[in-house]
């Protein structure tokens, strides 16, 4: 550990680090383009830079991109990567009360907090936690999504019955596509474009971005007004207080879901997020403008993003997407990812793993005093905020995979999600889910495939056993609930009656 600060304190090694924390700062703005697609384009500028100096760039780009991505959550209500969604929620409704500062400033400690904890925990426990990791089979992530998934409704500040409506769409949209086993076409109708199913960006950016945007034209007398000047750009020792333990449970929430392959950052976004609202007294404060709302998914998803580290370097398994990138990225220098990393090329590792710490204090540095600057974007009026979100929404869909087909998608998603507004379905559970929908399918099929068709070998697993417990016990607590508010409201009239011939 040692010797990889001494590899990561090269002046050369610094500045690509420095270079990275604000690419993906800057990435993380602009709605659309996320890490994955940066370091895709990034890619053939690293061919001629030392294989340690490339991947702490391409770390600074991932972990710099999840700060960047809350300041368009909170301030646009554009969340640009599906771990973000979560703090449009509470974010945004603390813009809207002029209290922009505050959200990103708590968002910005938050990360710092939990990529920290998340760096310690990789450098003391990355053996341990990546054999733990190895042992998550199909069956496994089944039982993940499906909890995930049902997490979606205690997110949504509408009903439940509409946020279970807006998941089982979110659902139907992820099976869009070619089946992966069969090679059948479903739900295309015949259109080559939906061959390869629906993304995520077009999707988001309309439901939350266009669809906002159309909602609140609409309800122009009602908008919030945009204040005149933003203050209380670092937190108050009350929002730090109150903040505190949303912070700690999201460190330890992001580092452990984080190491899962498959979408860590968000399914730790999301789980944060639902613990903090159960744990929470008063619960009917988030979605209306509770820091811990925005302090636990923040915390998550960047603890997550340096976790997903883990099964990368020590196993050689991309969890996500952007893992993947850098993935290709080892491989283009000749580098191999895996058990032996550590002790063939401990510079590499180390240097890499230590970067991070840089890495967060660099964007702490940088993001809190520059909330300032991204919160002037509220100054702007109304009629000349909207078209340019529009045209920054239309070119970053573009920019993900050059197609005028998901032009027109973001088009159709965002009428899709401005009906939604206006008959008070929140577009959260529809995104959520449809981020789970296609983990939950591969998994669930490859599942059936092992156990032969016999849906009880998820319970004959320890781990899928548990998990399974978690969803049905998560099923009973709020029927139970309703059960014995039923049963008081019908002993009430009962008393009053006795009370009354008394």
């Amino acid at each position: 550990m040692i010797d990889g600060f001494g590899v990561v304190l090269e002046p050369v090694n610094l500045l690509y680090c420095l270079i990275g924390v604000v690419v993906g700062m800057l990435v993380g703005v602009l709605p659309g383009l996320g890490p994955a697609a940066t370091i895709a384009i990034l890619l053939p500028l690293t061919y001629g830079i030392e294989p340690v100096t490339a991947v702490i760039m391409l770390a600074g780009i991932f972990y710099g991109a999840q700060y960047g991505g809350t300041i368009t959550s909170v301030l646009l209500r554009l969340p640009g990567e599906a771990s973000s969604v979560v703090t449009v929620f509470d974010g945004h409704a603390l813009t809207r009360q002029g209290r922009a500062g505050t959200a990103l400033g708590v968002a910005a400690v938050g990360s710092f907090v939990g990529g920290t904890v998340s760096i310690v925990a990789l450098s003391l426990l990355a053996p341990v936690v990546a054999g733990f990791a190895l042992d998550f089979g199909p069956p496994e992530y089944t039982a993940l999504a499906l909890l995930g998934i049902l997490l979606v409704a205690t997110v949504s500040n509408g009903g439940r019955v509409k946020a279970v409506v807006a998941a089982c769409v979110g659902l139907l949209l992820a099976t869009v596509g070619r089946d992966m086993f069969t090679g059948a076409e479903r739900f295309t109708f015949d259109s080559l474009s939906l061959a390869d199913g629906l993304d995520f960006v077009p999707i988001a950016m309309g439901v939350f971005g266009i669809g906002e945007i159309l909602h609140n034209l609409e309800q122009r007398g009602g908008a919030a007004p945009v204040p005149a000047r933003v203050t209380d750009v670092w937190p108050s020792r009350a929002d730090l207080r109150r903040s505190a333990g949303a912070i700690g449970r999201g460190s330890v929430l992001g580092f452990l879901l984080g190491i899962l392959p498959g979408g860590g950052a968000t399914l730790s976004s999301l789980a944060a997020y639902a613990v903090e609202k159960r744990v929470s007294k008063t619960p009917e404060r988030f979605g209306k403008g509770a820091v811990e709302g925005v302090a636990a998914p923040e915390t998550a998803n960047n603890a997550a993003s340096t976790s997903s580290f883990i099964p990368l370097l020590t196993l050689g398994i991309p969890a996500n997407a952007t893992m993947a990138m850098i993935f290709g990225a080892l491989l283009i220098q000749g580098v191999t990812p895996g058990p032996q990393l550590v002790s063939t090329d401990p510079d590499l590792f180390w240097g890499v793993v230590n970067s991070m710490y840089i890495g967060n204090v660099l964007l702490l540095i940088m993001s809190i005093p520059l909330v300032g600057l991204f919160v002037r974007i509220l100054r702007v009026r109304a009629t000349v905020l909207a078209p340019i979100t529009v045209l920054i929404t239309l070119i970053g869909v573009y920019t993900v995979r050059n197609s005028v087909f998901d032009i027109a998608l973001v088009i159709v998603f965002g009428l899709v999600g401005y009906l939604m507004k206006k008959f008070g379905f929140e577009p959260g559970p529809l995104v959520l889910a449809f981020v789970l929908g296609s983990l939950l399918e591969t998994s669930l099929r490859r599942s059936l495939l092992v156990f032969d068709g016999d849906p009880t070998g998820f319970l004959t697993r320890p781990i899928s056993g548990t998990l399974l417990a978690v969803l049905v016990v998560v099923l009973l607590v709020p029927a139970g609930r309703w059960l014995l508010r039923r049963r008081a409201a019908a002993a009430r009239p009962a008393a009053e009656r006795e009370k009354a011939d008394s």
